[in-house]
């Protein structure tokens, strides 16, 4: 709560400049009648965000920092028999402290953990007063010199813009840079995991069985139990994939053109939105009505005539990812075909063609670099689903092109993978890094030439 309330207090003290900087700017313009730049809110805004961004940079720093300063003082407060200690890994040590911190507390924790978290109280209670002071003073002396700048000959509206502007370029950095972050932990992890795995093995083998080192060891005593044969599950992603991309491109497609160039005023009112709703339902509810409803009416007309349709289905996961990733493409598609310059189709009717004509032969061609690149957004969402595969497909690694049996995915088994406790020096941990990996250079490799088919059908138009 108390970070909640120094964000509120640091919101209210920029709100109270912001009406400092409008009123000075009021005054200046009527009572003094000094001729402005800029507009009496740009001057309010120049003065907001001179208290709020300084205040807020030095919130973030601090609380980044302070955790990072406790772990390394609270090293002196730890027993030396526990430093000595062979299974001695400092990190779970923090992490014990940080539970006891936090009150997670599950049984009875050493006397030296309740002691060392009690310091780390103290010196978070210490920190957080020193941060709400910092803060405080930051916002008025940064939002009072901001005020002080307010006069006839400030242009407050290009400050105001600069400032926007520098904040998009932080905020165009960090985006790259997370994502370079994201990749280089999966490569680093993916090496590990071809150190203990051959790459061919991972690449190219057939059977997918990952178990834990302690599983090997628990089972016959059998060399080799795990088998980290990935083809299964590309193979499963693809085949669901392509059920889903095989409903949602035509019905998507054929939805856009129909609302676009077919339909009247009202039926897009009603249509339109009615369509888009279903972007707005979460996975999960998918995932419901897969298993519950679509798989076992599959299975079920399956039996009538006379297919043995297992209870998860690729063909149930793929139909109703289809459904699901239908407004990725309908929405897209009907923004760029609405996009095509009317003159085209008045020069098709002119001609001498019909709707349809003038549909299929000019606006589709015309519309085509927007149509693939949704067409593209829609294959990753599909590549990328889980919940509806874990729910309705199964997490059995199966290799068949069979759409009627259960089969599973690349993301599925990454989530399977990494959820309870985990041993990361164990290769079945590090295997879901190597699948996320392989899935990256994969969906680039889509994206590419994605890209390559708009450049080579894109035309611009006057």
């Amino acid at each position: 709560m108390f970070n909640f309330y120094l964000l509120l207090l640091i919101l209210l003290i920029s709100f109270i400049f912001f009406y400092f900087g409008f009123r000075q700017a009021h005054i200046l313009k009527t009572l003094q009648n000094q001729k402005l730049h800029s507009l009496f809110h740009y001057y309010g805004l120049y003065v907001l965000l001179s208290s709020l961004l300084p205040s807020l940079g030095l919130y973030f720093v601090l609380t980044i920092c302070d955790d990072v300063v406790f772990a390394y003082m609270i090293k002196i407060y730890i027993p030396l028999d526990v430093l000595n200690s062979k299974d001695y890994n400092f990190n779970i040590v923090l992490a014990q402290i940080k539970n006891s911190v936090d009150g997670l507390i599950f049984g009875a924790p050493p006397q030296w953990v309740s002691d060392t978290a009690e310091i780390w109280k103290t010196w978070v209670f210490k920190s957080n007063i020193v941060t709400f002071i910092l803060c405080f003073i930051t916002s008025i002396i940064s939002g009072y010199f901001g005020f002080l700048k307010i006069n006839s000959k400030f242009r407050s509206r290009n400050a105001v813009e600069r400032i926007i502007m520098t904040l998009l370029a932080i905020s165009s950095v960090i985006a790259i840079l997370t994502t370079i972050a994201i990749i280089f932990s999966v490569i680093f992890e993916s090496i590990r995991f071809f150190v203990l795995i051959p790459f061919d093995e991972f690449l190219f083998g057939t059977v997918w069985n990952p178990q834990f080192e302690g599983a090997e060891r628990a089972g016959s005593g059998q060399e080799g139990l795990s088998q980290y044969g990935a083809v299964p599950l590309f193979a499963g992603t693809f085949l669901i994939s392509f059920i889903a991309l095989s409903v949602s491109i035509p019905i998507g497609l054929f939805s856009a053109i129909y609302l676009s160039e077919y339909a009247t005023s009202k039926e897009r009112a009603i249509f339109k939105p009615l369509l888009e709703i279903l972007a707005g339902i979460p996975t999960v509810v998918y995932g419901f009505f897969a298993a519950l409803t679509v798989a076992p009416f599959l299975r079920s007309s399956g039996s009538f005539f006379g297919l043995d349709v297992a209870s998860e289905s690729a063909l149930a996961a793929g139909l109703v990812m289809g459904i699901m990733i239908i407004p990725f493409i309908s929405s897209l598609s009907d923004d760029v075909i609405n996009a095509v310059p009317q003159s085209l189709r008045d020069a098709g009717y002119g001609l001498g063609s019909t709707k349809n004509e003038t549909v299929l032969k000019i606006v589709l061609p015309a519309a085509l670099p927007g149509v693939v690149a949704s067409i593209i957004l829609a294959v990753s969402r599909a590549v990328g689903e889980t919940m509806i595969v874990v729910m309705a497909a199964g997490l059995a690694a199966n290799l068949t092109a069979n759409p009627l049996e259960a089969v599973t995915t690349v993301t599925s088994q990454i989530v399977t993978i990494l959820v309870g406790d985990q041993e990361f020096e164990s290769a079945k941990t590090l295997s879901a890094f190597a699948l996320a990996l392989t899935l990256i250079i994969i969906t680039l490799g889509m994206n590419f030439y994605a890209l390559h088919i708009v450049k080579k059908y894109k035309e611009q138009y006057e």
